[in-house]
Parts: structure tokens; C-alpha cells; sequence
């Protein structure tokens, strides 16, 4: 089997992306003392970026992307866009809980450190990955590597972080209107799952109906059910009226971990992230559709 290698500003940007993640992780597991889940996640986020980034240069440096089961004209940046934002969730949850007024061994406390600084450096080496990968103008490229694509993954992902806030125990239970909201995150991003899943496998064609135009029907619905969510779910969490309190508890300040309010909080402030998200990828769906029209 032949070895393919072509220097290039992608290969380095990935090869990159190698060390820092597993250094990263190499080091948390070595000597940060991870003593509760969030550090679980961390690890997580780095060897998962770390594996599929072997994965991804293995298939090009043995030539095998045309005998991979999926578009590879589409998974390596859909990937690089998952790792990017995985490395950017521990690159900031990792320094709040093992950083943040720590008063542990002061190697214990270097190794954190470290651990954090390679998570940054692999965030900007995967964001480097997905700038250096994306469509160019006028240029012919899978789904996933135009902006609507892009929007997809980060439409998943703050779905992701939401279900995490909203779980364990759950705080949608106590209204009809944030079991709604709940409703609304999970239809969205399971549809826009498949989307990425359809594009990935390269499974646009079995669709009995033009994909583009799903596409921009599927995007004006979910910015509907966001602009919706982002109303209600706020309204319902923090209206006196409602059962909520519209003023912080200063219990939150001493609380360990995120006390409800902060989660109420956080998910509405996710909300409205998600609906500019949709709302965006709207405006961009609907020019591909006049564009291959």
C-alpha cells in the first residue's frame, strides 16, 4: 500500500492538532488529579478530537477516501468543526473547576496549566483546519464545508450543551411551556442531525424531494420554533407570575457546581444564541436555493 504525502498548510494545521490534543489530555491524565466528571469530559473532548484526527490522517496519508463509507468531501471538516468546539468547551470548563481558586500541590497545579494551554492551542489549530478546509467562493465543495453546513454542527452542538443544563434533575418539568421548549431543542436537533448524517453518508439523493429546498423549509420552521422558545423559555423561568424569580439567589454565590437559576439563565441565553444560529442559517439556505434555481 502506498504512502501519499503532500506538505501542505492543512497537513501541518492537522498534525498540529495531534500534539496539542494529546498532550493535553496525556498531561491531565499524568498529574491534574481529575477528582469529579467535568474532568471525565475533558479527557473526553481532547481523545476524541485526538482519535478522529488519526483517523482523518491515516485515510489521506494511505490514499483509502475513496474506500471510506462516508463523503469525505465532507466528513474531515465536519469533524475538525466538532473537535474545535469540543476543545473550546474544555479549554473553558477545565480552568473553572481545576484552576479557579485551586489550593492544591503547585505541580499539580503546573500540570493543569499546561493542560489547559494546549487545549487553546488545539481550539485554534482545529479552527485554523476548518478555515484553511471551507468553500471558497465560487469553488465546488461538499455540503458541510459551506457556512450552512458549518451552522449545523454549531446548531448541534449548543443543543448538546443545552440538554446537559436542562438534565440531571430536570428543570423543565414544573411548566407545560419549558416542556414545550424542550420539545422544540429536540426536534431541531435531531433533524438537524440527519441533515449532517444525510451529508456525511452522502444519502442527499434517496430524498424524494429537492434537498436544497428542504433545506430552506426546514430552517424557516426551526427559526419559528427558536424565536418561540427564546420567548416562552425565559418568561416561564424567571416571571414571578410563572413560579420563577427574576432576581438571582445569593445561595448561587456559595452553591457548588450551577445552581438552577444559572441554569434557567444559561439555557436562555443558549436559546437565543441557537436562534441567531437558524436565523442565519436561514438567509444562507434561502441563496442556495435561488442560486441552484
Amino acid at each position: 500500500m502506498a504512502i501519499v504525502f503532500h506538505s501542505s498548510p492543512l497537513l501541518w494545521t492537522r498534525l498540529a492538532a495531534l500534539v496539542f490534543s494529546c498532550v493535553a489530555f496525556s498531561v491531565a491524565l499524568h498529574g491534574a488529579r481529575l477528582d469529579h466528571g467535568t474532568g471525565d469530559w475533558c479527557i473526553f473532548c481532547w481523545a476524541f478530537s485526538f482519535s478522529g484526527t488519526l483517523l482523518v490522517l491515516l485515510v489521506e496519508l494511505f490514499g483509502l477516501q475513496a474506500r471510506a463509507p462516508v463523503s469525505w468531501k465532507n466528513f474531515p471538516i465536519t469533524f475538525a468543526c466538532y473537535a474545535a468546539l469540543l476543545c473550546l468547551s474544555a479549554s473553558i470548563i477545565f480552568p473553572l473547576y481545576y484552576l479557579k481558586g485551586s489550593m492544591g500541590p503547585s505541580q499539580t497545579r503546573d500540570y493543569r496549566i499546561v493542560s489547559t494551554v494546549f487545549s487553546c492551542l488545539a481550539t485554534i489549530a482545529y479552527i485554523s483546519e476548518v478555515s484553511i478546509s471551507k468553500a471558497r467562493p465560487g469553488e465546488v465543495s461538499g455540503y458541510m464545508a459551506t457556512a450552512p453546513g458549518l451552522l449545523k454542527v454549531c446548531e448541534t452542538f449548543v443543543a448538546c450543551i443545552i440538554f446537559v443544563f436542562v438534565s440531571d434533575p430536570p428543570i423543565y418539568d414544573r411548566h407545560d411551556a419549558l416542556k414545550y421548549c424542550m420539545a422544540v431543542y429536540c426536534i431541531c436537533f435531531i433533524l438537524s442531525a440527519v441533515i449532517i448524517l444525510l451529508c456525511v453518508f452522502e444519502c442527499t439523493g434517496c430524498l424524494p424531494f429537492p434537498f436544497a429546498r428542504f433545506l430552506s423549509a426546514y430552517a424557516l420552521l426551526a427559526v419559528v420554533l427558536y424565536l418561540s422558545a427564546a420567548i416562552i423559555w425565559p418568561i416561564f423561568s424567571f416571571d414571578p407570575k410563572h413560579g420563577g424569580n427574576k432576581d438571582r439567589p445569593y445561595t448561587c454565590s456559595s452553591a457548588m457546581g450551577v445552581c438552577q437559576w444559572d441554569k434557567f439563565m444559561t439555557v436562555a441565553v443558549l436559546t437565543a444564541v441557537n436562534f441567531i444560529l437558524y436565523l442565519a442559517d436561514l438567509i444562507y439556505s434561502t441563496r442556495l436555493v435561488f442560486v441552484n434555481a
